[in-house]
Formats: C-alpha cells, sequence, structure tokens
C-alpha cells in the first residue's frame, strides 16, 4: 500500500443495519405519494382533456414510483428481523403493497388506489407496534 494510500484510507470502520442510524423512517412519505395518485385518478374521471389525461397519468406514474421507493427504504432500512416478532406478516405486507402500487400504476381505478391506501395504514401500524413514532417523529408532532 503506498504512502497516499494508507494516508487517506479510513481510521474507523462505521456499521449500522442500514443507510443512516434509525429515526428517519416514516410510512407517511409514502402515504402522501399514495395519496397524490388517489386525487389524481379522481381529476382523471372528471376530463376529457387529452392533453390533460396525458400529463396527469405520468404525474401519476412518477408519483408510484416515490410510494414504491419510500416503501422500500422504509422495509429494507426501518424494520429489523426482531420486529418480525411484532409483526409476524411483515414481509407479505411489504409484498403486498409493492405489487398494489404495480397495480395503481396501471390502472385508473379508485379502488386501486384505495387499497394502496388501507395497505400503507397496515404499514403505519406495523410501524407504530415497532416504535417509529418514538424513533423517527419530532417531539409535539402528532402520532
Amino acid at each position: 500500500m503506498s504512502l497516499i494510500s494508507r494516508l487517506l484510507a479510513p481510521k474507523a470502520t462505521a456499521h449500522a443495519h442500514c443507510d443512516l442510524p434509525c429515526g428517519v423512517y416514516d410510512p407517511e412519505q409514502a402515504r402522501i405519494e399514495a395519496e397524490s395518485c388517489y386525487r389524481i385518478i379522481q381529476k382523471l374521471s372528471t376530463s376529457e382533456d387529452a392533453a390533460f389525461r396525458t400529463r396527469a397519468i405520468a404525474i401519476k406514474e412518477r408519483q408510484a414510483d416515490l410510494v414504491k421507493h419510500h416503501l422500500d427504504t422504509l422495509w429494507h432500512d426501518y424494520f429489523k428481523p426482531e420486529h418480525l416478532e411484532a409483526v409476524p406478516n411483515l414481509h407479505q405486507l411489504f409484498w403486498d403493497a409493492a405489487k398494489q402500487v404495480s397495480k395503481v400504476k396501471a390502472s385508473s381505478s379508485l379502488e386501486d388506489a384505495q387499497k394502496l391506501l388501507d395497505l400503507i395504514n397496515e404499514v403505519d401500524a406495523a410501524w407504530k407496534a415497532t416504535g417509529g413514532p418514538s424513533k423517527t417523529r419530532v417531539a409535539g408532532r402528532p402520532g
């Protein structure tokens, strides 16, 4: 190893189960994007304007991608193996939610969008059952 490599090499190694120590992950981010999808689908049903509909669908798909991103981040970076004791169906719940996001992307169904919101409510309950609000939310913010 050269002198420069030794000087620039890290002096300590950090270990974590996630990208950042817990306290930054919240299902509220996924819910906000999913609510956007729901509202966009509502607006789609009231417009015959082709340009509007094209833009709305593109935005809905982008928002759905964000839902999936936020759910995946929460699943992979917040939840730990010990959380399976409190939420035994955790993996199935996230699997179902991710698949539902894909349905919302591919459809203009309010029922599909509502089912996604319902699954996010279940994710939120799992997050709360594992102490999420006390780890993430800033003091004074409603739980």
